[in-house]
Order: C-alpha cells, then sequence, then structure tokens
C-alpha cells in the first residue's frame, strides 16, 4: 500500500506562484510514476502533469505547459508541482496520484490507470 500526502496549497493572486509537494511512503518511490491532477467545482477530475519514476520523463496538460513544471526527489520519497503565472481558471483541489506502470500521454492522462491518491489540496487563485 502506498500513502500520499499533498500539501502546499492556499490562496493566491492571479500571477503568483505556489509549490505543491506529495510525500509518499510504503512503497520504493523510484519504482512509482507520478501524476498531479486538479478538480473543480461541478467538473471532472481533469490531469495536470506527470513524470516518470526516474525522472526523465514528463508530460504535460496544455493548458498549464510553459507554467507549471513537476519534478521529484527519490532521496525524500517527494513529487513536486511548480505553479508559475496561476490564473483563476487554475482554482481547484490539487490530487497527487501513483501508479506501476509508465504509458503513453493518453494513458497517463486518465485518472483511473492511477492505483494510488492523496486526499488533495486546495488551490485557490483569485483575480
Amino acid at each position: 500500500q502506498v500513502q500520499l500526502v499533498e500539501s502546499g496549497g492556499g490562496l493566491v493572486q492571479a500571477g503568483a506562484s505556489l509549490r505543491l509537494s506529495c510525500a509518499a511512503s510504503g512503497r520504493t518511490f523510484s519504482s512509482l510514476n507520478m501524476g498531479w491532477f486538479r478538480q473543480a467545482p461541478g467538473k471532472e477530475r481533469e490531469f495536470v502533469a506527470a513524470i516518470s519514476g526516474s525522472g526523465g520523463r514528463t508530460y504535460f496538460a496544455d493548458s498549464v505547459k510553459g507554467r507549471f513544471t513537476i519534478s521529484r526527489d527519490n532521496a525524500k520519497n517527494t513529487v513536486y508541482l511548480q505553479m508559475n503565472s496561476l490564473k483563476p481558471e487554475d482554482t481547484a483541489v490539487y490530487y497527487c496520484a501513483a501508479r506501476v506502470h509508465w504509458g503513453t500521454y493518453n494513458s497517463m492522462r486518465g485518472p483511473s490507470g492511477y492505483d494510488f491518491w492523496g486526499q488533495g489540496t486546495q488551490v485557490t487563485v483569485s483575480s
């Protein structure tokens, strides 16, 4: 079993930056491929970014490309989501998720492909 705990959310103004963290335990972290998703009220959970176990491969949703980066520190069992130039439409609960197998972009962007989920952290961007 894998436990994931997100942190770093908050209330910021448009244009600001935030860094989310997700600490993992329960399994060799480098064996896990990690993803970030978000869910706004009344909307489906949507893919934000993913990173492979080694950190060498990443995917991003078009809506965040160029503004968000994903990284990981396998020595600290932590994955990060650096969010810059935040917009009000980025407001959502952000979740990190883990899965064993890496895949294509379409595979990695689907929530059903992930085996473990964190509890989420709220990000609110005011205009």
